[in-house]
């Protein structure tokens, strides 16, 4: 289960596409959106990026930082990055830590089959380190601007 608003964000420190270190308290005084996601390069988690970097200067304009993590490696994330113009951070999560952190990992069921996966979330997390908002069962379209809405209301 997803942690909920009111809470405190847990701690991460997850690297990014150029192997860089990335750890909650780097955003300490900004409000961060932080979306986790499935799968690089696929439908749903390809048209929820392509949201974000649609709508990405509307939320640097209000000072919010967007950062996605997934499972996906570091060489994943630049792939898609490229491939997509994604303006803003990619986080490498491979032991699922920090989904497990933030209550966004456990079964799930595709075509009769149950795995293990990221539930699709995304968090607002104020400039104190709380969590603000959650969005669970993310239909990819149009969440950028859900999520901005929010953000700005």
């Amino acid at each position: 289960m997803a942690l909920k608003a009111g809470e405190p964000a847990p701690n991460f420190e997850l690297k990014d596409n150029e192997g860089k270190l990335h750890k909650l308290t780097d955003y300490a005084g900004q409000t961060i959106v932080v979306y986790f996601y499935p799968r690089d390069n696929t439908p749903g988690c390809t048209t929820e990026a392509c949201s974000f970097r649609d709508a990405y200067a509307d939320f640097r304009e209000a000072g919010v930082e967007v950062i996605g993590i997934s499972p996906d490696s570091e060489k994943s994330h630049t792939n898609f990055i490229n491939k997509f113009e994604l303006p803003f951070i990619l986080l490498s999560d491979p032991d699922h830590k920090t989904c497990n952190a933030f209550g966004v990992w456990g079964p799930k069921k595709m075509a009769g089959r149950e795995y293990e996966g990221v539930y699709r979330t995304t968090f607002i997390i104020g400039p104190e380190g709380m969590i603000k908002k959650v969005f669970e069962n993310v239909k990819p379209a149009d969440h950028s601007h859900e999520v901005l809405a929010a953000v700005l209301g």
